[in-house]
This record gives C-alpha cells, structure tokens and sequence, in this order.
C-alpha cells in the first residue's frame, strides 16, 4: 500500500498545533519535523507556498500559531547525504599524496550543508581526487581540516589520508602556539583603527535568536569562546588631518579560529568590513558621501572585503615548514584602487 503522503513533490505532512503551541510559524513547524530541515530551509518552503492551513496556503513565516491550527507541508524528498564529484575548477597552488593547497574564489561554499547541497568545494575535491579524501571529517567534510566563509577567498589546505588530516588538526587546534601553523588575512574595513597595530581580545558566541550570527560575549557566558585578533594597518585611504580615514587595508592574523571572527572582531572595534551586510549593514550609507566613481565600485563590491593570504604549516609527513601566499583577488585590488583615488 502506497504512503498517502507520498506526492510526486515531495512528502506531505499535516501538524497540528497542540496546548504548548506558540511563537512564530516557520519556528514551531521547524520544531515538528525534525532536524533534517533547518529553520531557514522551512521559512523558504513556506515562502513557496508549501504551507497551508485550511486549504489556503500560509506564505507568511512569522505568522503566530495558535492551539488548534492544522497546517499541512509538503517537505521535498530527503537528498543523498554522500556528495559526488562535480567538475569545478580549482587554482592548485600545491599537491601531493597527502594534501592538497587551493586558493578558494569567492562564492564557493566550502563543504554541502543546508541550501548548499551540490557546487561545493568537497564536491570538486571529490571529483579531482577521487577516493584518496580523508574520512575522517565525514561523508560532507572529506578531507576538511578548516573553512572559509563563502564569500571569502585565499589559501585553504585539505587532507587526503587519515594521518595528514590528524596532523593538520592538530595544528590548527594548536592555533601557533606550540607548532608552526600561522594564518593571515587581509581585510579592506570602514575607517582608520584607532591605534594603528593592536589585539582584540574579546569572547565569540552565537547571536541571541539567531543561529548563524556571531557575536562578542562576556567572559563568564555559558556559551563564550575565546577569541583573538592580531591586527594591523598596511594602508588608509583618503586621510584627513584628525588621523580619521575612510578606510583601511589591515592585516590580521588569528590566534583562535572563530566563525566569522575577524568580522565580528573589526566591527565591534567600529571598523566593520566593507561589504559585509551582516556586521556592517549600518556603514552602508558611507558610499553615498563618495565620488561617483567610487561610488560605484564600493557599492558593486558585493561580498565582505576579506582575503585569506597566507598560510603557513608543518607537512604532516615530512616536517617541512610548507609557506603559501596569495595577492588579493582582482575585485579587490580594484576596491583599493578605487579607495586610493
């Protein structure tokens, strides 16, 4: 006997809101159907009008529920969790039998998760390695030792056997203290850093009601997690004679490995990056005070101004000091130039 909430769509489930029912739509249904749907996943179901309550589709996913509501969903079919290889271009900087070194073009989602199933870079890491991927990160993290946000670019390394990928791990758990893993980022921020070389020392943690934001936490918070920035000025533009500027080129080296840690770290100092609408949507408005050249460009960057350029570690099977740098992607050297102008 077929399953009544098999459809050629997807699966249709009807929930009803008991007694405890309360809160936002997307929020209470994301709780009913489980973890294989995330929260963002169900808000943009609901926004295709695969919800409805009393034959009316619901498109709204902060609408309240209340005791007694019976909503039907039709959920998309569950997705292989194995990634396959897909023919994705990759700039190999260096490889051999135990890892590979690439520099990651903004855009490319680092390994498949929720929204980002396929086009990955574990899915061309799949396709150009073939079998010889690290297991230990699991059938959606083959070989990945450290990430870089998506719309980030620069030099990341990934591990191709078990023992490579212990090693690697190590290191960067490690952060530079005891071994010799160094990392560093090149970021283009809004205004001048008061001092022009300093340390930021201030404890990361997930954004109330939000589960993809970070933000600075007090020490004693139950979910704090140590966070540190080196940082330091290679160049400000458009200087005034109070020592304030329109923006700045630094320099940042991590001594902790947080999400999204140099751009909740720049933007709690007041200096978020340019482009980034997460951590810095309130410096929007400083494009309008520009040339409209300028202009232009700042407005037509549209990522977060942020390049991993250098990564330096000890191979994990010979020793060797392994030192890699990349120059600044192309629209960021124009961003800079646009900036010096």
């Amino acid at each position: 006997m077929s399953d009544p909430f098999k459809q050629a769509g997807g699966i249709r489930k009807v929930l009803t809101a008991d007694e405890t029912a309360e809160g936002r739509l997307d929020a209470w249904l994301t709780a009913q159907v489980g973890e294989d749907f995330s929260r963002s996943r169900i808000k943009a179901l609901i926004k295709e009008g695969r919800v409805s309550l009393r034959g009316e589709q619901v498109t709204d996913p902060q609408r309240k529920v209340r005791v007694g509501d019976s909503f039907e969903i039709t959920l998309p079919e569950p997705e292989d969790p194995t990634p396959k290889g897909e023919d994705i271009p990759l700039d190999i900087l260096y490889e051999d039998d135990d890892l590979i070194v690439i520099s990651k073009p903004a855009g490319l989602v680092v390994h498949p998760g929720s929204g980002n199933w396929t086009g990955t870079l574990v899915n061309a890491l799949i396709h150009h390695c073939g079998d010889t991927l690290s297991g230990i990160g699991g059938v959606r993290r083959p070989g990945i030792v450290h990430r870089l946000d998506k719309d980030t670019t620069g030099v990341m390394v990934v591990a191709k056997n078990d023992v490579a990928h212990r090693h690697l791990s190590l290191q960067f758990a490690d952060h530079g203290r005891t071994m010799p893993l160094e990392r560093a980022y090149r970021a283009v921020v809004w205004g001048r850093p008061r001092t022009l070389s300093g340390t930021i020392d201030a404890p990361l943690g997930r954004a109330t009601g939000d589960r993809t934001r970070r933000a600075v936490k007090r020490p004693d918070s139950q979910d704090a997690d140590a966070a540190i920035t080196h940082y330091e000025v290679i160049e400000r533009f458009q200087e005034n004679p109070d020592a304030t500027a329109l923006a700045s080129l630094v320099e940042c080296h991590l001594e902790t490995g947080r999400t999204h840690q140099i751009r909740v770290h720049m933007a709690h100092i007041g200096h978020p990056l340019v482009g980034d609408t997460v951590y810095g949507a309130g410096f929007r408005t400083k494009a309008n005070l520009l040339p409209e050249e300028i202009r232009k460009v700042v407005n037509g960057f549209g990522r977060q101004a942020l390049h991993a350029f250098m990564l330096q570690f000890e191979h994990p099977r010979t020793g060797e000091l392994m030192h890699f740098e990349v120059p600044l992607p192309a629209d960021m050297v124009k961003l800079v130039e646009a900036l010096r102008q």
